[in-house]
């Protein structure tokens, strides 16, 4: 390892951390392949780890050692002489869409040269013409193509491998090794978790496979490839009985859902309902109902929306099923159903002039003053004085929540049992607003963890000032019911919050404003919030903005 004080191989020491840390709670789980490499990498000269981990933390499987310029390593190509050929391959075989992206317009242009127009061309546009030419449709190994001089070519071969050890590290694909720079930089800070040595994201090296396979799956999708294409493949790749790990059984209903939508969207009802039903995605059963629905099977429609009725998962899917009852019964001869009474939601008109702002800034502005002053909170005050009260609860401690030192929230987040799981630490927490030691905690624990990365806190949108003037005007018993319809169903109840809040400090009262511009109407959440609200008695209005008409 490099002395500690030598800054200047901090990746390398970054990823020796992972590897420690990966030895310690996997070993068990580790392929041959992958504990021949950590044995290996220890036993290499300085330059040749800290050139291996440079190009592993780039873009791409190619390099070109002349774009290998790192002060600390010296000569890319003397440093690459220690890696084993296994790890890196010199001289590799291109295609020439490959040979494009590797290469600058004007080594194109000398290597090819493209006569008339096609010189100044783009290089998409010239990739698109010599691709017409089948002396050109043949891949050939870089050093044939002649593009890059005597530029060697350099073919990382352990990418797959390492992108493994991140999985296993992270818990996840989505995060990368950035996330230790910009921790060593001090742009991402994150709570310290007293986890176990043996916490861990993955269970069994079944677990990795079929988390991989599940990505491998989700990115074809993104990619655009068609759904019928992809549906076999994700199929297969489910164990008999299905997933025994809650966690990796929500991503495949996550991506089956996807594949359903996309079905749906090509109007192939008889798949689409097939994979719906076959997933146990939030929503899948109302998108059931809706394509038995649209290919004309009502009576199954019918069926299927009241037995979902007599137990909906979600106000969400309550909501969807009761707006198409009435479309089915007046397909079936039905007589229509009883409607709900929804509570009553204060309403306020403006007619205000054109200002070239969004309409809740304008909204904003009017309403200002020195007595009630108001502030653009939508999504942000709520979830923040949940996430700042209830913060011990939340990062807690509980087991498979967390299992490394870049989280921002528990890996469990959106789980239907995250509740119960800390039923405990959240009754603790809440308490808090029962006995009136809130303000002080959430203040407290604002000083305290004020910037670190949390799935809750918007640091930006937030200021001790604006907590202050929160918990003075806001009573604790809103606040309570706020956490309350939060930890119901997270996913869903952490946003659809009215847009605006004006707050009255002498009289210590507050109203919740949500604004819609002409055209705009309130989206489900929104609705459901603000039915919320009404409910028990907290102060919410709709503001309808109209635009004052220009004078002739």
């Amino acid at each position: 390892m490099p002395a500690a004080a030598d800054y200047r191989f901090y990746y390398l020491g970054n990823f020796q951390q992972v590897l420690d840390w990966i030895a310690q709670r996997y070993d068990d789980l580790l392929s041959d392949a992958e504990r021949d490499f950590m044995a290996t990498f220890s036993d290499l000269p300085l330059a040749a780890r800290a050139l291996f981990v440079r190009m592993m933390m780039r873009r791409g499987e190619f390099f070109r050692a002349s774009k290998l310029d790192y002060p600390e390593i010296g000569d890319p190509l003397q440093a690459a002489a220690a890696l084993p050929a296994a790890w890196l391959g010199y001289d590799p075989v291109l295609t020439l869409e490959q040979v494009f992206e590797l290469s600058t317009k004007p080594e194109l242009v000398r290597c090819f040269s493209p006569g008339g127009a096609l010189k100044s061309a783009r290089k998409s546009e010239l990739l698109a013409r010599l691709g017409e030419d089948p002396a050109h449709a043949r891949a050939r190994p870089w050093s044939q193509w002649q593009v890059g001089g005597a530029d060697v070519l350099l073919h990382l071969r352990q990418q797959a491998l390492c992108d493994r050890l991140r999985l296993m590290f992270f818990g996840n694909l989505r995060q990368d090794w950035s996330e230790f720079v910009l921790a060593d930089l001090g742009m991402f800070r994150y709570e310290r978790i007293a986890f176990a040595p043996q916490a861990r994201g993955f269970r069994s090296r079944a677990d990795i496979d079929h988390y991989l396979h599940l990505h491998a799956c989700k990115e074809r999708y993104h990619a655009g490839e068609a759904p019928a294409a992809i549906l076999p493949a994700l199929l297969a790749g489910v164990p008999a009985g299905g997933y025994d790990n809650a966690w990796l059984a929500s991503r495949f209903d996550r991506l089956m859902f996807q594949l359903g939508q996309a079905f749906e969207k090509a109007q192939d009802w008889v798949q689409a309902q097939a994979v719906y039903a076959a997933c146990r995605y939030p929503g899948a059963r109302a998108r059931t109902v809706r394509v038995l629905e649209k290919h004309g099977k009502f009576g199954g429609a019918h069926a299927l929306l009241q037995e979902a009725l007599r137990a909906p998962e979600s106000e969400a899917e309550r909501q969807h099923l009761l707006r198409m009852a009435p479309r089915l019964a007046r397909q079936l001869g039905h007589p229509p159903p009883s409607r709900e009474v929804a509570p009553v939601v204060a309403r306020m008109d403006l007619v205000l002039p054109p200002t070239g702002q969004r309409v809740e800034a304008v909204v904003q502005a009017h309403l200002h003053g020195t007595q009630a002053q108001v502030f653009y909170v939508e999504n942000t005050l709520a979830t923040a004085l949940f996430g700042l009260l209830c913060w011990d609860a939340i990062f807690a401690a509980t087991p498979g929540a967390f299992f490394h030192p870049f989280q921002r929230g528990p890996a469990d987040l959106y789980s239907a049992d995250f509740h119960a799981r800390r039923q405990q630490e959240f009754a603790h927490c809440l308490a808090r607003l029962d006995d009136g030691s809130h303000c002080q905690a959430i203040l407290a624990t604002y000083d305290a963890k004020l910037g670190l990365q949390s799935s809750f806190v918007a640091w930006d949108g937030l200021s001790r000032e604006l907590l202050v003037m929160a918990l003075d005007c806001i009573p604790a018993a809103h606040l309570k019911l706020w956490c309350l319809r939060i930890l119901e169903d997270v996913r869903e109840n952490r946003s659809g919050f009215p847009d605006l809040i004006q707050f009255w400090p002498d009289e210590q009262r507050y109203r919740m404003i949500e604004v819609k511009g002409p055209g705009d109407r309130l989206q489900d959440n929104q609705q459901r919030w603000l039915a919320y609200c009404a409910r028990h008695d907290m102060p919410v209005s709709v503001c309808y903005l109209q635009w004052m008409p220009e004078a002739a």
